[in-house]
């Protein structure tokens, strides 16, 4: 979505990506998605590949619930699907967050 320059939107947030940090931070406003990230970005710095059955014996939900809790976060751009037969694997997007936490900064007006 794009957001139209009109009289609505102050001159100041043209130039940041505000659809970016409502998407990202929607994602991570729930503390099982944003635990879920941070056990998959733990796993990709170790060079572990984490897949559905990975995540619901570390956080002992049902797999349903963990499969929609990875779906926001694939739909945030957070997080990148590989599937493999069956089976899906997740990888942290590192791309998004550092463009999210840029994004954040240039919103700041501190």
């Amino acid at each position: 979505m794009r957001i139209r320059r009109d009289k609505g939107v102050s001159e100041e947030l043209q130039g940041i990506d505000t659809e970016l940090i409502a998407t990202v931070s929607d994602a991570l406003a729930h503390p099982v998605r944003l635990a879920l990230f941070r056990y998959i970005m733990h796993c990709n710095k170790e060079m572990q590949s984490v897949c559905t059955k990975d995540l619901v014996q570390v956080f002992d939900y049902a797999q349903a619930t963990i499969s929609q809790h990875m779906k926001r976060l694939v739909k945030s751009g957070l997080v990148e699907v590989h599937r493999v037969e069956k089976f899906s694997y997740f990888y942290a997007n590192l791309g998004v967050l550092a463009r999210y936490i840029d994004a954040t900064r240039k919103f700041s007006v501190l």
